[in-house]
C-alpha cells in the first residue's frame, strides 16, 4: 500500500489529547498513513511564530490532507481566526458537516441524518471590510457573494447528494430581505438544480430553516447554504444529536482537505484525561473517505456508534466515567474484532 501523509496540527487546550487519541486509532486500522507534525493557534504564538506559521501553511500545502485539533484564536487582539486564515488560503470552499444520531447518546430526536454544507470562503462571515469610525459610533463589516463561489459550492452539494444516495437538497437563504447577496445565491441554486432532476430541490428561508429543524428534523437531508447561515444552522443540527462533542467538519476545495472536530479548545479539562476524541475521530473518518479509504471509514465509524451505544467506556461529557486513553483503548478493541 502506497503511504500516504497526513498533516497533523494538535492544537490548543485538549487538541493533543484527542489528536493523539485519533492518530491512535487510525495507526489501529493500518491504512498506510503517515504524519508531519505542525504548529497554528496559541502554541505558535507561544513560541514567538505567528499564529499561523509559514512553515505549518508549507506543510498542509505539501500533503493531500490535515487533521486538526481544536485552535484558540486570541479574542480582541486584532487575530484572524486560524480557521479563516486557513480556508482562504487553500480554496478550502466547502464545509461539509454530517449530525448523524448516535445510538446511547440522550437528544431530543432519533434517527437524525442531515447533512450541511456551508460555504466557506465568502459572505458576511469572512469578515472582510470591517471598520470601526473614530469615535467608536459606528461599524461596518462587508459582504460579498459571486456566482463563480456560489455555482461550485451548490454543485458540490448537488454531487455530495447524489453520490451518498440522498434524495432531497434544500437551499437555505435570506433573499427577501438580503436581496442582492441571497438573491444571487438562490439564482444560482435553482440554475444549478435544473442538472440534478434526480434529486428534489427545496428553498427555505433561513429563519422558518431554524424553525422547522427543531420542530421536524427529519424532513431534511441535505443543507446547502452561504457562510453566516451555515455556520449557525451546522451548530443547530448538532443540537440536535447530541452536541458539539458528536460533530466533525470537512474544510474541502478541488485538491484538498482539512479535518477536525468543530468543538472548542475546552482549555478548563485540557490536560485532565477526560476529553472526549469522538467528533475528531468521526472527522478522521470523513478524512478516510476523502482519500478513498471508505472501508476503513465505516469500520471506524461502527466502532464508535458501538462504544458510544453500549455506553460503558465513554468520557464523562457522554454520562460515563472513563478517560480519553480508556474510551480509544475500546474503539481500538472493536477494530480488531
Amino acid at each position: 500500500m502506497a503511504e500516504t501523509r497526513v498533516t497533523i496540527i494538535p492544537g490548543d487546550g485538549i487538541g493533543p489529547d484527542i489528536v493523539d487519541a485519533t492518530v491512535r486509532v487510525l495507526d489501529a486500522l493500518d491504512c498506510g498513513l503517515a504524519y508531519d507534525y505542525a504548529i497554528a493557534g496559541q502554541t505558535a504564538l507561544d513560541k514567538g511564530l505567528d499564529l499561523v506559521p509559514q512553515e505549518t501553511l508549507d506543510m498542509i500545502g505539501k500533503n493531500p490532507v490535515a487533521l486538526k485539533g481544536p485552535i484558540t484564536t486570541p479574542v480582541g487582539k486584532g487575530f484572524r481566526s486560524v480557521n479563516v486564515t486557513l480556508r482562504k488560503y487553500f480554496d478550502l470552499f466547502a464545509n461539509v458537516r454530517p449530525a448523524l444520531s448516535v445510538p446511547g447518546v440522550r437528544s431530543r430526536y432519533d434517527n437524525v441524518d442531515i447533512l450541511t454544507v456551508r460555504e466557506n470562503i465568502e459572505g458576511i462571515y469572512s469578515g472582510e471590510g470591517q471598520m470601526v469610525s473614530e469615535d467608536g459610533e459606528r461599524a461596518e463589516l462587508r459582504s460579498v457573494i459571486t456566482r463563480k463561489e456560489s455555482k461550485r459550492l451548490i454543485r458540490f452539494a448537488y454531487e455530495a447528494a447524489r453520490r451518498l444516495g440522498r434524495k432531497k437538497v434544500t437551499v437555505v437563504h435570506k433573499a427577501n430581505i438580503m436581496k442582492s447577496t441571497s438573491g444571487l445565491f438562490l439564482d444560482v441554486a435553482r440554475s444549478v438544480a435544473k442538472e440534478y432532476d434526480d434529486i428534489e430541490h427545496e428553498e427555505m428561508i433561513v429563519d422558518n430553516c431554524a424553525m422547522q429543524l427543531v420542530m421536524n428534523p427529519h424532513r431534511f437531508d441535505v443543507i446547502v447554504t452561504t457562510n453566516l447561515f451555515g455556520d449557525i444552522l451546522s451548530d443547530l443540527c448538532a443540537g440536535l444529536v447530541g452536541g458539539l462533542g458528536l460533530a466533525p467538519g470537512a474544510n474541502v476545495g478541488e485538491d484538498k482537505g482539512i479535518f477536525e472536530a468543530v468543538h472548542g479548545s475546552a482549555p478548563d479539562i485540557a490536560g485532565k484525561g477526560v476529553a472526549n476524541p469522538t467528533a475528531l475521530m468521526l472527522g478522521a473518518a470523513m478524512m478516510l473517505d476523502y482519500l478513498d479509504l471508505n472501508s476503513e471509514a465505516e469500520r471506524l465509524r461502527n466502532a464508535l456508534r458501538t462504544v458510544v451505544g453500549e455506553g460503558d467506556k465513554v468520557t464523562p461529557d457522554l454520562g460515563g466515567r472513563s478517560s480519553t486513553t480508556e474510551f480509544t483503548d475500546e474503539v481500538i478493541r472493536k477494530l480488531a474484532q
